[in-house]
């Protein structure tokens, strides 16, 4: 008995379809493939039922064809991350988390902070990268591992700057903020909001559109390959730097016991003998592996890549926010634009009490290290970071009177736009 050409039509149909979910992923929204006819019975394809009808009468095979958008910043500590981060957190459609790899590192490295041993930095990839993974699938169970104490029937008030992400402060996770608010102050967000129950938290996530984590745990982008090349997930990567003239001033103001010598040499003008140098290069080394790397425009990071220089979005916030919605194909809602209007024209007095703040002036913000690092601190960071600072656009420092003529601007224009 020969088949009708019908059904021949549907074998076919059917054979590219299997191949092509063979090759993709599972995603989030289910759509129906048909299920393969017997090819020992031709009668089904001889029936003049259409294609639609036969989906209906058999069982369905679910492949989800609309992904969700997965953002990750990439940065270091002092950098303007939180700033970056709060770029995605207004947004109505983004759950947003604030480096939940603090968890991992305190619960497999308790006594690392900035580890001088490029061993302790690696130890902790294998277990973030399987974390960052669950997160963005929106399996916050998997933090519970490393949240100490261990949640309780899935409640924990432990884990790291909740009050960071308006989506953990907001219903249905809590209700003492509305989801329209701007604003919600982290300190308001612990003293209203009940323990953080965790299943509520996964459904808020999963309600969402998009996911953003921000993370300075990692050191550069190769180290997210893994991540990147994993076809489960839509990741579009921002790598955030900043002039390490920058990083160090900003530090040595937060990190008060860690930069105490530079704190020292800062007060009398003279180097410690004991000064440790790996604070300041192990800065530049990674900016440079993962920035080389970026820039190079390898084929595993076509159209995953994003270079922001802080300084850029410090002195044209919304220019340069709506650069980087574009690029990660989303909308800006007016939410972010409210945030990006209130929180750029502060007091940095008001900032300076306030390190991880983020209202402030900042475009006068950006180029303050000048006032606060000695022009032998300043000369010694650019003989040590002097690859990287070529590379990102940023001046050399020549004379003491040019480090403190702030009409000089010390970023050069450059355009670091995305590899597509």
């Amino acid at each position: 008995m020969q088949c009708s050409w019908k059904a021949v039509l549907l074998l076919a149909v059917a054979s590219i379809a299997i191949q092509y979910t063979a090759i993709k992923t599972f995603t989030a929204k289910p759509f129906q493939i048909c299920p393969v006819p017997n090819p020992q019975n031709c009668g089904l394809g001889q029936e003049t039922d259409s294609f639609d009808r036969l989906c209906d009468e058999y069982p369905s095979f679910t492949y989800n064809i609309t992904r969700k958008t997965h953002i990750l910043i990439l940065a270091t500590t002092r950098s303007g991350s939180s700033f970056i981060g709060q770029l995605f957190n207004q947004h109505s459609n983004v759950f947003y988390l604030f480096e939940p790899l603090y968890h991992v590192q305190t619960t497999l490295i308790p006594r690392l902070s900035h580890s001088k041993n490029t061993a302790d930095r690696r130890v902790m990839l294998g277990a973030s990268r399987d974390l960052l993974r669950s997160l963005y699938d929106c399996d916050l169970y998997f933090l519970e591992s490393y949240i100490k104490p261990q949640p309780v029937n899935h409640t924990t008030d432990k884990l790291f700057r909740r009050g960071a992400s308006k989506a953990l402060c907001s219903p249905p996770v809590c209700d003492a903020f509305r989801l329209s608010e701007v604003n919600i102050e982290e300190g308001d967000c612990i003293k209203k909001c009940a323990a953080l129950n965790i299943t509520l938290a996964t459904d808020s996530c999963k309600d969402r559109r998009h996911v953003a984590i921000k993370v300075v745990r990692v050191p550069e982008i190769n180290d997210l390959r893994a991540l990147v090349e994993d076809p489960r997930l839509n990741l579009k990567i921002i790598q955030l730097v900043r002039d390490p003239r920058g990083i160090l001033a900003s530090r040595i103001e937060t990190f008060r016991d860690t930069y105490r010598l530079w704190r020292i040499w800062r007060a009398s003008g003279r180097k410690p003998y004991n000064l440790d140098l790996s604070q300041l290069t192990m800065v530049c080394e990674d900016f440079l592996n993962s920035v080389s790397t970026g820039l190079s425009r390898p084929p595993w990071l076509k159209g995953k890549y994003m270079v922001v220089r802080y300084e850029d979005l410090a002195r044209n916030p919304l220019k340069k926010t709506k650069e980087i919605y574009e690029y990660v194909g989303m909308s800006m809602d007016s939410n972010v634009v409210q945030w990006i209007q209130t929180n750029t024209r502060g007091n940095n007095e008001l900032s300076a009490k306030h390190k991880y703040g983020t209202v402030r002036d900042s475009a006068a913000n950006a180029e303050s290290w000048r006032l606060k690092l000695s022009f032998d601190m300043v000369d010694y960071t650019q003989t040590v970071c002097q690859q990287i600072l070529n590379q990102l656009g940023y001046r050399i420092v020549e004379s003491p009177e040019e480090l403190k003529n702030t009409s000089l601007t010390l970023v050069e224009e450059r355009n670091f736009s995305p590899f597509l």
